[in-house]
């Protein structure tokens, strides 16, 4: 009975995981498509752009309602690891796109598809773990 309440709350989890990380994608996709298609940006200088806003509502959305945050942790602290790990995030983001566009020649947004399934996983990994 415990394992299920557990495994049910996991899955609640992931759900709401998916929701704030598609919303944050959603806004992540379009910062990223205007800056580039209309003011011209580079790729990886919009991308850096668009991640940062992203990030900025993911972090918000995933501590006020998907990850059940430490209250015995320091806020200040939470925050330091977030920021620390989603820079990490958006390092891996850049690179992945860089090697998609420059060394592959795919267009920027089927390599920003490519990066941001790949820092999906580390963020949920990395939150789960730090967070909670």
């Amino acid at each position: 009975m415990v394992e299920k309440l557990k495994q049910n709350k996991l899955f609640i989890q992931i759900m709401k995981f998916l929701v704030v990380g598609g919303t944050a994608t959603l806004i992540d996709f379009v910062v990223l498509f205007i800056l580039k298609e209309f003011a011209s940006f580079n790729e990886i200088i919009a991308n850096t752009i668009s991640f940062t806003i992203s990030v900025i509502y993911n972090y918000i959305a995933s501590v006020k309602w998907v990850f059940d945050v430490n209250k015995e942790k320091d806020a200040k602290q939470q925050f330091i690891i977030f920021i620390v790990f989603s820079i990490i995030g958006l390092l891996i983001n850049n690179i992945i796109l860089w090697i998609c566009v420059d060394k592959f020649a795919i267009y920027y947004l089927i390599g920003k598809v490519i990066a941001t399934i790949i820092v999906m996983v580390f963020n949920f990994v990395t939150r789960k773990m730090f967070l909670e």
